[in-house]
């Protein structure tokens, strides 16, 4: 059957959440927090490609301010092995390339798999490779032990504090990432789709305080068929950096996962970014794979 590209819909989460795992398995990215993106995320379009009932490739597009003067834009694009080669990835391209100059972009931001069949693909279409990004993952059976905060600190897991403390700190740390994936819808999508996240677990999260602010924080997510956790989101806030918070704040984190039965950790980095290597090399964490933004001018 002649596959055919649409608008997704919630309904389509179950197939979403396929496409994910074929592609990135590394993830924590199940049906139900890609159900809730579909039903609350207004700062994403998603487009997929079907082949009668079964997705078979996915493409979403992050939508730039109304007000941005031709931005980059960053776009996603995933096609599972077996269904390369049909022409599916070209076609969700072509159309989410139009949706991004129908919403005024300058270029397109993509990250593309350390592979040749993928760079190929990239090159062929106009994508120029920028910034190295690597996958990693730690055995979480010889995690350390948790490194205790700096005198005057404290270490809370996201239980205890409320989703505005946590916003106003990941919009710090997102806004100075140089590979520009860190980026982040307003405050209240981000609390219905990220704060509310089925995948997320607050007890297994945390964030370095100092009295109300957050300095540092550690987002997990968790996937306990297969005692996997993904670090969503490990960050600084540029006032606080160069006092080993990261590494205090993460260190809990794992700790707090090992004991609650996790046996595996996985995190994703931009090749650059020496501190956090340092402190996941120190974590025990060691490089499975890697990939590549791309980016093209419209």
């Amino acid at each position: 059957m002649v596959f055919e590209i649409r608008t997704a819909g919630p309904e389509d989460a179950v197939g979403i959440a396929r496409v994910w795992a074929a592609t990135m398995p590394q993830l924590v990215k199940t049906a139900r927090a890609i159900e809730l993106q579909l039903k609350h995320g207004r700062s994403q379009a998603v487009l997929i490609a079907v082949d009668g009932p079964e997705v078979v490739g996915y493409a979403n597009i992050y939508l730039p301010p109304a007000d941005a003067e031709a931005p980059r834009v960053r776009i996603t694009l995933q096609v599972p092995g077996e269904d390369r080669r049909r022409g599916i990835g070209t076609a969700l391209l072509t159309a989410i390339t139009e949706r991004a100059v129908q919403v005024g972009g300058g270029g397109l931001l993509v990250v593309v798999r350390d592979d040749d069949e993928s760079k190929d693909f990239a090159a062929k279409r106009g994508f120029e490779l920028k910034r190295r990004m690597t996958n990693s993952t730690a055995d979480l059976t010889a995690a350390r032990e948790a490194v205790a905060p700096l005198d005057g600190l404290r270490v809370v897991d996201y239980n205890q504090l409320t989703s505005r403390q946590l916003f106003d700190a990941e919009v710090e740390v997102r806004e100075d990432d140089p590979s520009g994936l860190s980026g982040g819808p307003a405050y209240d999508e981000w609390v219905d789709v990220s704060w509310r996240n089925p995948d997320g677990r607050s007890d297994l999260s945390f964030a370095v305080l100092d009295g109300d602010q957050v300095l540092s924080f550690a987002t997990t997510t968790a996937d306990p068929d297969r005692k996997l956790i993904w670090s969503n989101l490990t960050g600084t806030i540029p006032s606080a950096r160069g006092r080993g918070l990261a590494k205090v704040v993460k260190s809990v984190a794992l700790a707090a996962a090992r004991d609650a039965g996790f046996v595996t950790a996985s995190t994703g980095n931009d090749a650059k970014n020496v501190p956090m290597l340092a402190v996941n090399r120190w974590l025990g964490y060691q490089e499975t794979s890697a990939a590549w933004t791309a980016e093209k001018d419209l």
